[in-house]
This record gives C-alpha cells, sequence and structure tokens, in this order.
C-alpha cells in the first residue's frame, strides 16, 4: 500500500510509476533510426491481446519514483525524450513534460490516446486501439498516427481512425510482429494502392536492441 502523501504526489504527477528507462534507437513510425530515450510508465487497462509488454500493465508493480529523479537520468543522454507504457496518459504528465522541456529536451509520446491529453509534447504519436478509442483531443494533436494491422480487418478500423485524424498528421500502418511474416506484405500492397499510408515497421526487434 501506498502511503498517502505518495498517492497525492502519483496523483499530482510529482512521482510517477516508472518500469522502466533506456538509451536505444527509434524503431517505429516517422522518427525511425534516431536515437531517443525512453521512458516507460507502468499502469494500462486499454488491454490489447497482442501487447508486448504486458508486464507494464499493472501499475502497482513499478515503484512511484520522483518526477526530479526521472528527468535527471533522461537528461545524461540525448536530446529526444520518449514517453511510453503501458499508457502513459492515465497519469497526469504536466510535470514531468514541464521539467523535460525546462531542460531544452524534445519530448515525444507514445500513447493510445484513450485518456484526457495532459502535458506538453513536440511530437504526439497516436496508437489507437479498438478497446478503447481515443479522446478528441488526441486526434486533433496528433502528428503521426500509427495502426498496428493484425488482420485484414484492422485495414477498416484504420481508415476510420484516418477520417477522424486532423490532416496534418502521417498516417503509418504497422504488422503485429508475431504476424509480420502474414501481414507485412498485405500492409505493403495497401500502401501502394493507398499512398497516403507509410509502412511503419518494429525495426528494433530485427536489429535486437530494446
Amino acid at each position: 500500500m501506498l502511503t498517502k502523501e505518495i498517492q497525492i504526489a502519483v496523483e499530482k504527477g510529482e512521482m510517477l510509476p516508472l518500469m522502466e528507462e533506456f538509451y536505444t534507437i527509434q524503431g517505429e513510425g516517422y522518427h525511425t533510426g534516431t536515437a531517443a530515450y525512453f521512458i516507460r510508465i507502468g499502469g494500462c487497462d486499454v488491454g490489447c491481446h497482442w501487447c508486448d509488454v504486458k508486464e507494464s500493465w499493472n501499475a502497482a508493480l513499478h515503484p512511484p519514483t520522483k518526477t526530479d529523479l526521472i528527468v535527471e537520468n533522461a537528461k545524461k543522454f540525448g536530446k529526444t525524450i520518449v514517453v511510453t507504457g503501458g499508457e502513459p496518459l492515465t497519469w497526469d504528465m504536466k510535470v514531468l513534460t514541464q521539467k523535460l522541456k525546462a531542460e531544452n529536451l524534445q519530448v515525444h509520446i507514445e500513447t493510445s490516446g484513450a485518456y484526457p491529453v495532459t502535458g506538453t509534447w513536440d511530437w504526439f504519436c497516436l496508437s489507437p486501439k479498438k478497446n478503447k478509442l481515443p479522446v478528441a483531443d488526441a486526434y486533433a494533436i496528433a502528428h503521426e498516427l500509427k495502426v498496428i494491422i493484425y488482420n485484414k480487418h484492422d485495414f477498416i478500423f484504420a481508415e476510420e481512425q484516418a477520417a477522424k485524424i486532423n490532416d496534418k498528421a502521417i498516417l503509418f500502418l504497422q504488422p503485429e510482429w508475431s504476424k509480420k511474416e502474414e501481414i507485412t506484405p498485405l500492409i505493403v500492397d495497401y500502401v501502394m494502392n493507398n499512398p497516403k499510408w507509410r509502412v511503419s515497421l518494429q525495426t528494433h526487434k530485427y536489429l535486437n536492441i530494446p
């Protein structure tokens, strides 16, 4: 059980359930191939059956960590910080992003958009999930729409999401890793026939890096 003091700090975003943090190469989407420091926040109830970090779902497994400490660690590395999860917008991101921005860092988020948008973001990657659709603000501010394709029906979902996104967002289709051999050729064909989309691959898994 968390003390009341820690619970209040978490609610305010002064502490966050930190699962892990690491410096690596961004493997997906628009910024593929660039160096980035990842901050993975625990807690998610969206419940994608193919999620590859299910250990992030239960926030109680990940110790509340002072935001100041998270920022102190992040600023030692590259200039680009990616906040991911879990679902980071489960928590209030204002304090974290304010402190990262105060260090002149570029702050990105990877989110399902299922919760109200908090924080200030230089890049907002929206990866919507059928189980819990994004809030309107997420569609409005997203720089990138990344839809995971697990089966043929997901192309329909992708188009439904593209119809809701702002007209400046860059559109990506990404094969779900466990079905990549089956799905990647379908995505290639789809993008060639629908060139508003781009292909995203989990290149970090091909490179065998975090």
